[in-house]
């Protein structure tokens, strides 16, 4: 297995920080104004969504706030491509294929990098059955479309690539511009057009 140099490692921590507990960062003393801060200069600083009505309560505010997120993701893929909640297990199954195909595109260091902005239930479906010692996997536009839909177990109408587009559109809202900008530019230009 690949290992990142010590202080890629620490950056990714903090990057991944920003993001558990909104609000928690700002608390500690050492909170941007304080002297901390995201030397990636991709991670921003998290941000609580006002007026937002809590779905779930877990009894643990981490728990409860990416439940929320992860609904809210899988709501938008659901609404954008024109399904009910009674597709949930669609939803689901499409934002997994299509984290899969791009987590396996990309390098170690850019993963980390894009999973320290995702909601963390999703960072943890985007994990599942990772392999750092097999990737970046060489893949083109074709073949990131035919992956994600061998992993896609359901029939879709339109075709895979409209599906692709909406669970890339509704993640979108959770990266950073930067952290986009970044990610697109490790792809080849065939498959970076997939992305919005």
């Amino acid at each position: 297995m690949r290992q990142l140099p010590g202080n890629a490692r620490l950056e990714i921590i903090r990057c991944i920080a920003l993001f558990e507990e909104p609000g928690a960062l700002e608390q500690s003393p050492g909170w941007p104004g304080n002297g901390f801060a995201s030397t990636c200069g991709r991670c921003p600083r998290p941000t609580a969504t006002k007026g937002a009505t809590r779905m779930v309560d877990t009894g643990f505010s981490s728990f409860s706030t990416t439940v929320d997120k992860t609904n809210r993701v899988l709501k938008s893929i659901e609404q954008r491509h024109g399904w009910t909640k009674e597709r949930r297990n669609q939803s689901y199954g499409a934002l997994r294929a299509v984290l899969h195909g791009l987590r396996d595109r990309l390098t170690v260091e850019e993963t980390a990098h894009l999973a320290a902005q995702l909601p963390m239930l999703i960072r943890g479906v985007y994990y599942t059955g990772w392999d750092p010692s097999r990737v970046p996997v060489k893949m083109h536009r074709d073949e990131f479309l035919a992956r994600v839909r061998r992993e896609f177990p359901y029939e879709v109408q339109g075709g895979i690539e409209p599906l692709v587009d909406t669970v890339l559109e509704s993640l979108r809202l959770h990266i950073t511009d930067g952290e986009w900008r970044e990610v697109k530019s490790m792809l080849p230009k065939d498959l970076a057009t997939v992305l919005p």
